[in-house]
């Protein structure tokens, strides 16, 4: 049995959900060609300041199945460049920028879609790209024989704003994902309904924080606009090379979407899917991590409760209202979590915070199909309870029962979506 422990921020301090009220400038590639292989690109620019952005990109197959991916694409304007990227590896020569799939998301069926994503920079103006190519294939839309339609004009440069850093407001409703799911009411299985209503009550009773507290894993989501930043504290000496930072950075993207397939298409979920971006290492030695290049900050002898952190001032759970101005990359460097290594590390531990597991642990666990301790804690960044001295009725064995189950169940899945069911009029669901 797991020897699994989790610790909360049990605070009565109420924090306004704030949002970031920035345009998303966008480009779908549309057309349409006559084609068996074919593809299409929709590229936003969900935030923008000044000489800095953030680029998100939506890659569809339309052809083919794929096992592995090149995208490429030129830049319009001279100082526009990909700074720190994540789900791919990019490169950049000039204004051409290729990004190359990584291992867990190279497989690409007929009409499946992934996204990737990046951190920018631009000088005199910011106009979005026009052409792109997947595996030396344009991508102008969809392979059929209808006509073609030309492609979407690009919209004019944006006027670069203010550094994003988010001002608290009212608890917003965030704008739904481009690829916003079919939302489906409350409808669990019948057997479930008494459990789940046993869950809910006895976690009143137990934590009620859930309903005042504004920092767990929702709120997280929400404020992002639908996605997650992580910070690796990585507490330990052996050394991280960057094949193994890209194993870590990969799995942790797996097992946390997990969680949030749970939620797509259910009961007003916004977000089909919740990127997961790792934006810092924190390490006591920087001579522990092998790499040299620039794709995530890195904040050495930062410490704090005895172990390496990012910096305070980029962390959501030290500025809950959202105000990153103190972060040294801006806002788009806050972390919303912390994956806490630990080396010899027993057991696990979870809260609004992050997740804490064994650095040996973890690494040992890269390519399995649930790392289930990890899983667990991520249970608890969300709310959920543990389950040392009572079972709800009918229920023996699920992730959040320590010790019972290695992989989350339907019991797990029906809990998170009615903890949602209870918090989501707080975002006007």
């Amino acid at each position: 049995m797991l020897n699994t422990r989790h610790r909360r921020a049990l605070t009565s301090a109420v924090a306004v959900t704030v949002a970031s009220a920035v345009t998303a400038w966008c480009f779908v590639a549309t057309a349409a060609q006559a084609a068996v292989t074919g593809c299409q690109v929709t590229y936003t620019v969900p935030s923008q300041w000044s000489g800095g952005f953030t680029g998100d990109i939506v890659i569809k197959n339309l052809g083919d199945p794929l096992t592995a991916w090149t995208l490429r694409w030129t830049f319009p304007a001279a100082g526009q460049a990909v700074t720190q990227g994540w789900s791919a590896t990019y490169t950049q020569s000039g204004s051409q920028v290729t990004a190359v799939n990584m291992g867990y998301n190279g497989s690409l069926g007929t009409n499946a879609s992934t996204t990737i994503g990046f951190n920018g920079a631009w000088t005199t103006a910011n106009p979005i790209p026009t052409a792109f190519t997947l595996n030396n294939v344009a991508c102008t839309g969809t392979p059929s024989s209808a006509s073609p339609t030309p492609p979407s004009s690009p919209s004019a440069s944006p006027r670069p704003s203010a550094s994003p850093s988010v001002s608290p407001s009212a608890s917003p409703r965030p704008s739904a994902s481009p690829s916003s799911p079919p939302t489906s009411g409350w409808n669990p299985p019948s057997n479930l309904v008494t459990p789940l209503n046993e869950v809910w009550s006895h976690y009143q009773s137990t934590y009620p924080q859930l309903l005042t507290f504004r920092n767990y894993g929702w709120d997280q989501v929400m404020a992002g606009g639908g996605r997650i930043n992580y910070c690796v504290r990585w507490d330990s000496s052996a050394r991280v090379s960057a094949t193994l930072r890209d194993q870590i950075h990969a799995a942790l993207q797996r097992q946390f979407k997990k969680w949030m397939d749970v939620m797509a298409g259910h009961n007003g979920w916004p977000y089909a899917e919740v990127p997961v971006k790792v934006v810092g290492w924190a390490v006591r030695d920087r001579a522990t991590l092998e790499w040299t290049d620039n794709s995530v900050d890195i904040y050495v002898n930062n410490i704090r409760e005895n172990a390496p952190q990012c910096a305070e001032p980029c962390g959501r759970f030290f500025h809950i209202d959202g105000n990153y101005s103190g972060c040294p990359g801006g806002a788009s460097h806050h972390y919303d979590q912390s994956l806490w290594l630990t080396s010899g590390f027993s057991g696990g531990a979870g809260g609004d915070w992050g997740q804490r597991v064994s650095s040996e642990y973890f690494t040992g666990a890269l390519n399995s199909e649930n790392i289930h301790i990890y899983l667990h804690e991520v249970g608890h960044t969300f709310g959920l309870d543990d389950f040392y001295d009572w079972t709800p009725t009918g229920q023996c064995c699920f992730i959040m029962k320590a010790g019972s189950a290695t992989s989350i169940t339907e019991f797990d899945r029906w809990m998170l979506r009615d903890f949602w069911r209870h918090l989501k009029n707080r975002w006007g669901y």
